[in-house]
Protein backbone atom coordinates (compact mmCIF):
# COMPACT_ATOMS: atom_id res chain seq x y z
CA UNK A 1 0.00 0.00 0.00
CA UNK A 2 1.33 3.44 -0.89
CA UNK A 3 0.73 6.63 1.04
CA UNK A 4 -1.92 7.60 -1.53
CA UNK A 5 -3.99 4.47 -1.00
CA UNK A 6 -6.74 4.21 1.59
CA UNK A 7 -8.18 1.15 3.21
CA UNK A 8 -11.69 0.40 1.98
CA UNK A 9 -13.76 -1.53 4.47
CA UNK A 10 -16.02 -4.25 3.14
CA UNK A 11 -18.98 -4.91 5.45
CA UNK A 12 -18.44 -7.94 7.65
CA UNK A 13 -20.32 -9.75 10.38
CA UNK A 14 -21.80 -7.74 13.23
CA UNK A 15 -20.25 -9.71 16.07
CA UNK A 16 -22.55 -8.30 18.74
CA UNK A 17 -25.66 -9.40 16.83
CA UNK A 18 -24.25 -12.70 15.60
CA UNK A 19 -22.83 -13.80 18.97
CA UNK A 20 -24.80 -11.87 21.59
CA UNK A 21 -23.93 -14.17 24.50
CA UNK A 22 -20.21 -13.98 23.78
CA UNK A 23 -20.45 -10.21 23.29
CA UNK A 24 -22.31 -9.70 26.57
CA UNK A 25 -19.86 -11.96 28.39
CA UNK A 26 -16.97 -9.88 27.10
CA UNK A 27 -18.69 -6.66 28.18
CA UNK A 28 -19.06 -8.14 31.68
CA UNK A 29 -15.45 -9.28 31.76
CA UNK A 30 -14.32 -5.82 30.61
CA UNK A 31 -16.39 -4.09 33.30
CA UNK A 32 -15.06 -6.42 35.99
CA UNK A 33 -11.48 -5.85 34.85
CA UNK A 34 -11.77 -2.08 35.28
CA UNK A 35 -12.98 -2.24 38.87
CA UNK A 36 -10.43 -0.77 41.23
CA UNK A 37 -8.22 0.65 38.47
CA UNK A 38 -7.65 4.35 37.85
CA UNK A 39 -9.76 5.35 34.81
CA UNK A 40 -6.85 7.33 33.32
CA UNK A 41 -4.61 4.26 33.57
CA UNK A 42 -7.33 2.14 31.95
CA UNK A 43 -7.35 4.43 28.91
CA UNK A 44 -3.54 4.50 28.65
CA UNK A 45 -3.42 0.70 28.64
CA UNK A 46 -6.18 0.47 26.03
CA UNK A 47 -4.49 3.08 23.86
CA UNK A 48 -1.10 1.34 23.98
CA UNK A 49 -2.51 -2.08 23.19
CA UNK A 50 -4.56 -0.64 20.32
CA UNK A 51 -1.44 1.05 18.93
CA UNK A 52 0.53 -2.19 19.07
CA UNK A 53 -2.28 -4.16 17.44
CA UNK A 54 -2.85 -1.54 14.75
CA UNK A 55 -6.50 -1.15 15.71
CA UNK A 56 -7.56 2.28 14.48
CA UNK A 57 -11.18 1.74 15.57
CA UNK A 58 -10.22 1.12 19.22
CA UNK A 59 -7.44 3.71 19.18
CA UNK A 60 -9.87 6.41 18.07
CA UNK A 61 -12.42 5.29 20.65
CA UNK A 62 -10.01 5.24 23.58
CA UNK A 63 -8.17 8.47 22.76
CA UNK A 64 -11.60 10.13 22.52
CA UNK A 65 -12.61 8.62 25.88
CA UNK A 66 -9.31 9.73 27.42
CA UNK A 67 -9.81 13.30 26.23
CA UNK A 68 -13.35 13.35 27.62
CA UNK A 69 -11.93 12.15 30.95
CA UNK A 70 -9.47 15.05 30.99
CA UNK A 71 -6.32 13.41 29.62
CA UNK A 72 -3.91 15.92 28.07
CA UNK A 73 -3.08 15.95 24.38
CA UNK A 74 0.57 16.03 25.36
CA UNK A 75 0.39 12.71 27.20
CA UNK A 76 -1.77 11.12 24.51
CA UNK A 77 0.89 11.96 21.93
CA UNK A 78 3.57 10.37 24.10
CA UNK A 79 1.93 6.99 24.77
CA UNK A 80 3.50 5.37 21.69
CA UNK A 81 6.96 6.47 22.84
CA UNK A 82 6.44 6.28 26.60
CA UNK A 83 9.93 4.92 27.32
CA UNK A 84 11.58 7.90 25.65
CA UNK A 85 8.99 10.21 27.20
CA UNK A 86 9.05 8.64 30.67
CA UNK A 87 8.78 11.98 32.45
CA UNK A 88 5.19 12.28 31.21
CA UNK A 89 4.14 9.11 33.06
CA UNK A 90 4.30 7.97 36.65
CA UNK A 91 6.32 4.91 37.61
CA UNK A 92 3.05 3.03 38.08
CA UNK A 93 1.83 4.02 34.61
CA UNK A 94 5.17 3.02 33.09
CA UNK A 95 4.97 -0.39 34.80
CA UNK A 96 1.44 -0.86 33.44
CA UNK A 97 2.50 0.16 29.93
CA UNK A 98 5.45 -2.25 30.02
CA UNK A 99 3.15 -5.08 31.11
CA UNK A 100 0.65 -4.09 28.42
CA UNK A 101 3.35 -4.38 25.77
CA UNK A 102 4.61 -7.74 27.06
CA UNK A 103 1.14 -9.29 27.22
CA UNK A 104 0.00 -7.78 23.91
CA UNK A 105 3.16 -9.01 22.18
CA UNK A 106 3.31 -12.26 24.18
CA UNK A 107 4.32 -14.33 21.14
CA UNK A 108 7.59 -12.35 20.92
CA UNK A 109 9.04 -13.67 24.15
CA UNK A 110 6.37 -14.11 26.76
CA UNK A 111 6.04 -11.86 29.76
CA UNK A 112 9.55 -11.37 31.17
CA UNK A 113 10.00 -11.78 34.93
CA UNK A 114 11.38 -8.25 35.32
CA UNK A 115 8.35 -6.71 33.58
CA UNK A 116 5.97 -8.69 35.76
CA UNK A 117 7.93 -7.86 38.93
CA UNK A 118 7.91 -4.15 38.05
CA UNK A 119 4.12 -4.21 37.73
CA UNK A 120 3.74 -6.30 40.89
CA UNK A 121 5.74 -3.66 42.79
CA UNK A 122 3.16 -0.99 41.90
CA UNK A 123 -0.11 -2.94 42.05
CA UNK A 124 -1.48 -5.15 44.81
CA UNK A 125 -2.63 -8.63 43.78
CA UNK A 126 -6.22 -7.57 43.11
CA UNK A 127 -5.14 -4.55 41.06
CA UNK A 128 -2.58 -6.62 39.15
CA UNK A 129 -5.21 -9.23 38.32
CA UNK A 130 -7.52 -6.44 37.15
CA UNK A 131 -4.75 -4.91 35.05
CA UNK A 132 -4.04 -8.27 33.42
CA UNK A 133 -7.75 -8.79 32.77
CA UNK A 134 -7.95 -5.30 31.23
CA UNK A 135 -5.04 -6.13 28.92
CA UNK A 136 -6.74 -9.39 27.95
CA UNK A 137 -10.01 -7.62 27.17
CA UNK A 138 -8.53 -4.80 25.08
CA UNK A 139 -6.58 -7.34 23.06
CA UNK A 140 -9.82 -9.24 22.48
CA UNK A 141 -11.69 -6.05 21.51
CA UNK A 142 -8.84 -5.15 19.12
CA UNK A 143 -9.10 -8.55 17.47
CA UNK A 144 -12.88 -8.26 17.13
CA UNK A 145 -12.62 -4.78 15.61
CA UNK A 146 -9.87 -5.79 13.20
CA UNK A 147 -11.49 -9.08 12.20
CA UNK A 148 -14.88 -7.50 11.58
CA UNK A 149 -13.45 -4.37 9.88
CA UNK A 150 -14.85 -1.78 12.28
CA UNK A 151 -14.60 1.72 10.82
CA UNK A 152 -12.43 4.18 12.79
CA UNK A 153 -14.29 7.26 13.91
CA UNK A 154 -17.49 5.40 14.63
CA UNK A 155 -18.50 4.21 18.08
CA UNK A 156 -20.99 1.39 18.15
CA UNK A 157 -21.09 1.08 21.94
CA UNK A 158 -24.26 3.15 22.06
CA UNK A 159 -25.94 0.89 19.49
CA UNK A 160 -25.87 -2.22 21.72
Amino acid sequence: MTNDETVTRVPRIDFAKAAPKAFKALIGFDAAARQGLDPALVELVQIRSSQLNGCAYCLHMHTTDARKAGESEERLHMVAVWREAARFFTEKEQAALALTEAVTLVSRGGVPDDVYARAAAHFDESELAGLLALIFTINTWNRIALSTAKVPGTDERVAH
